[in-house]
């Protein structure tokens, strides 16, 4: 029996201590480090020796000249917006990493697509938290393709699912979850940070052995990050996040790493009872708006992966009947909110320190960009006005500390996108009105003096 030690592993971060402690030197976490116990020597996992590298390469030393390229050619996962997000297709011998909140659909998601995918390749299903079962009523619900091409099994063991692999010559598998999955080397519970690393591990170096697809689920802590050691982020191609909108009606697939395309692209899904439907067209969804215009909504443009999405900015200025007046904010970040109020104050003249300020973003979108300080601005300032903006003005830009408009990127495409959905004037920032564009007037601004002028001007 080989021998065993004793290890202690942050479960935010990975980092490896000597001893347990209270708090991680390395990320800061407090009561992330456990213990676990590892052999001193590996046993062979499957046919892929434990001491291989991740990726399964040979140790030979070659030229990189020398290397033969190949040209793997995408399939399809069956829904053509998951697909965009992927990089065109999903890469032969690919290793996928899908996370998300409880009940966000991940398992819907990946069943529909399994379905479609068992048309064309030998497809496996592998359950460590669900029955055989519960799958299959799940899957009949959801009206899943090709059923009876679909195998499934319920099992969490590393080992035996590598065997069923080779024996059934899969080429496409899903793994629910990461976490449940265990290799017979390793004593730890499972879903530990060594039993979750090593089971990835062995997971990726079979896939780039023998050019399985694998795409797995996994969990997320309370801070909404990967649950697990980070490795696992390091170790799997691609880490793609599955979240809901904050009415429950949307999904929205982001990407956070992906080696085979971008890594800032994303897609929405609507939750139906017959499982997720793809949506199109976003931004019509998004804006959504009553026939009657109100003081303190404008519309602006973000840009997410390769496409704009345009989305509705409101805002409310109320007197504070408090000593310290509130500023909230819902999809914008706080500190930009408290950023723009100054600059409004300072630059723009309008005191808005006896008011309370709230902020949305309409739809539960959560805006990351910076493009959308201008849109957050001018509704701040509509709603102190009382003065509405009318529906068909497009906002965006960036707002800097001594009140300059800097411009967006993508600036003409955002237009195009405003222009298809019926907008026909927008206040954007000079750097993107170097060229027309039909249908739409441009009212181009340099500073914040000039935005409000514009303001004045079509409202």
């Amino acid at each position: 029996m080989a021998k065993m030690k004793r290890a202690y592993v942050c479960s935010d971060c990975g980092a490896d201590f000597p001893r347990w402690q209270g708090q991680c030197s390395a990320c800061a976490a407090w009561n992330t480090i456990t213990e676990f116990t590892v052999p001193k020597t590996k046993a062979a996992i499957g046919s892929v020796s434990a001491a291989t590298s991740y990726a399964g390469a040979s140790t030979k030393v070659q030229k990189l000249s020398e290397v033969e390229t190949k040209d793997l050619p995408r399939f399809s996962s069956g829904i053509g917006e998951f697909d965009r997000v992927l990089g065109g297709g999903i890469v032969p011998g690919s290793v996928l990493l899908l996370c998300g909140d409880p009940g966000a659909g991940k398992s819907t998601l990946l069943l529909q697509s399994i379905g479609a995918v068992a048309a064309i390749k030998s497809a496996l299903y592998v359950s460590g938290e669900e029955s055989i079962h519960q799958i299959s009523q799940r899957a009949e619900r959801l009206k899943t393709q090709n059923i009876d091409k679909i195998n499934v099994v319920a099992e969490t063991s590393v080992e035996q699912v590598l065997h069923l692999v080779t024996q059934l010559k899969a080429e496409f598998v899903i793994i629910d979850s990461i976490q449940t999955m265990t290799v017979a080397h390793n004593d730890s519970a499972a879903g530990s940070p060594s039993q979750v690393k090593e089971s990835a591990a062995a997971l990726t170096r079979f896939a780039k052995t023998e050019g399985v697809t694998f795409l797995l689920i996994g969990h997320i802590n309370k801070d909404s990050n990967v649950a697990g050691p980070m490795q696992l982020i390091h170790i799997v191609d691609g880490l793609f996040a599955l979240s809901s909108t904050s009415d429950e009606k949307f999904r929205v697939l982001r990407t956070s790493k992906n080696r085979f395309g971008a890594d800032s692209e994303s897609c929405f899904f609507a939750m139906t009872e017959q499982g997720m439907k793809q949506v199109k067209n976003p931004s019509a969804i998004f804006l959504s708006r009553s026939d009657k215009n109100h003081a303190g909504s404008a519309c602006t443009t973000l840009w997410e992966g390769t496409r704009p999405l345009l989305v509705e900015i409101q805002a409310l200025c109320n007197n504070s009947v408090t000593e310290n007046p509130r500023r909230l904010s819902v999809g914008y970040d706080s500190n930009r909110l408290a950023m723009s109020i100054a600059v409004l104050a300072r630059h723009g003249g309008v005191m808005l320190s006896d008011m309370d300020i709230f902020v949305n973003c309409v739809g539960g979108i959560k805006i990351e960009e910076t493009s959308a300080d201008l849109a957050v601005l001018l509704s701040i300032f509509s709603s102190f006005k009382n003065q509405p903006i009318p529906q068909d003005v497009l906002v965006f830009g960036e707002i800097g500390l001594n009140a300059d408009i800097r411009p967006a990127a993508n600036g003409m495409e955002r237009i195009r996108e405003a222009a298809k959905q019926g907008f026909t004037r927008a206040i954007v920032p000079k750097a993107n009105a170097s060229r027309k564009i039909n249908g739409i007037e441009i009212i181009a601004v340099e500073d914040l003096q000039e935005a409000l002028e514009a303001f004045d001007r079509v409202s």
